[in-house]
């Protein structure tokens, strides 16, 4: 009777200490600085709207309305979806690697979506953009599941092992599919989609991208599993975790938001990178709390790098990967160098 007094005193306090916990978390939430960036990133996707070189503001009102609908719109809603959703990758990946340099374009996955698309035109040259879409998943899925399959049998001495054993990956991969994009004629193809741009995205090509709306609300729903899966597999499976499922379930996720958005948009690189680490910075690693974080300064990125390039050189465009490569590439180094001076490169 003492034994199950004791157990129920226990479970009273674990759930006590829960509630307590998701209250706190509640209120760190919802603070003075979360509802200012609330106001910015509604304020940049409305300059989203806003910019262009058609003057939605003259001429015939219809036409103006029509526009807008067609271009304005589903562009600045690809922004929202895809930095959103390329964000929660990052942490994904980063959480079932235990390494803040690991998101798509640094572990070979990018690529691999981009073997798939050429595949997809090569093998079925009547492929829709659904169809092609299926390819980039699928290889993208291979490509982080072959990525896994390195790490168990490479001694990591050094949390620089990971990254540098997807960028080698990915160098192998993508020049397979530079190779067999000049061989079928692809090679501009594969150019134009190695840039990452929203200058194609209009009604009719970008509703694709509400898939990975899944992928972020299903993040939100299993946060708690891929946090526990960050402590490593064993302490994962010391709790109960079923570590294999939600490794498989977080690669399926990556690839299907990596897939569907390559498919798209195109290469984005590093954002999966810089936004989880800015987060982390001024927020901690409070998984739950920060993701609504990582989904707005994912759109704030995104949205601002895809306005600098189109008013820089306008009325032409920049590709918003080339912008986003230069600020990601300088981010990534200063997270070396900062690790570097607090001596955390070693494992």
């Amino acid at each position: 009777m003492t034994t199950t007094l004791r157990q129920d005193v226990s479970q009273t306090s674990r759930e006590i200490l829960v509630e307590d916990v998701r209250t706190r978390r509640h209120k760190r939430l919802w603070t003075p600085a979360f509802l200012a960036a609330i106001l910015v990133t509604v304020a940049l996707l409305v300059l989203s709207l806003l910019t262009g070189q058609f003057d939605v503001f003259g001429g015939d009102e219809w036409e103006n309305l029509w526009m807008f609908g067609i271009t304005r719109v589903p562009r600045t809603a690809a922004l929202v979806l895809t930095g959103a959703a390329m964000a929660m990758c990052g942490v994904i990946m980063q959480l079932l690697t235990q390494n803040r340099f690991v998101e798509p374009s640094t572990m070979g996955t990018t690529e691999w979506a981009g073997l798939g698309l050429v595949l997809m035109m090569w093998l079925v040259p009547s492929a829709t953009l659904f169809e092609r879409m299926i390819g980039a998943v699928v290889m993208s899925f291979i490509g982080t599941m072959v990525f896994f399959a390195f790490l168990r049998r490479v001694s990591l001495k050094s949390s620089l092992i990971v990254p540098i054993i997807g960028i080698m990956l990915g160098a192998v991969v993508s020049s397979a599919t530079t190779y067999l994009a000049l061989m079928t004629d692809r090679l501009q193809t594969l150019a134009i989609w190695f840039q990452g741009s929203f200058t194609g995205v209009i009604q009719g090509r970008y509703e694709l991208l509400w898939i990975v709306l899944g992928v972020t609300v299903l993040v939100f729903i299993v946060a708690d599993q891929f946090t526990v899966a960050g402590l490593g597999r064993d302490m994962a499976t010391n709790v109960g975790l079923n570590y294999g499922m939600v490794l498989f379930m977080g690669t399926s996720m990556v690839a299907v938001a990596t897939g569907v958005t390559a498919t798209v948009v195109g290469v984005l690189p590093f954002l999966g990178l810089v936004v989880p680490n800015m987060v982390a910075l001024f927020r901690g690693d409070d998984l739950r709390t920060n993701l609504p974080w990582v989904v707005l300064v994912g759109i704030c990125t995104v949205t601002v790098c895809d306005l600098i390039g189109r008013v820089i050189i306008a009325p032409f465009e920049i590709p918003v990967g080339m912008v986003l490569g230069l600020v990601g590439g300088a981010v990534f180094l200063g997270l070396l160098l900062r690790q570097r001076r607090k001596g955390g490169l070693a494992a």
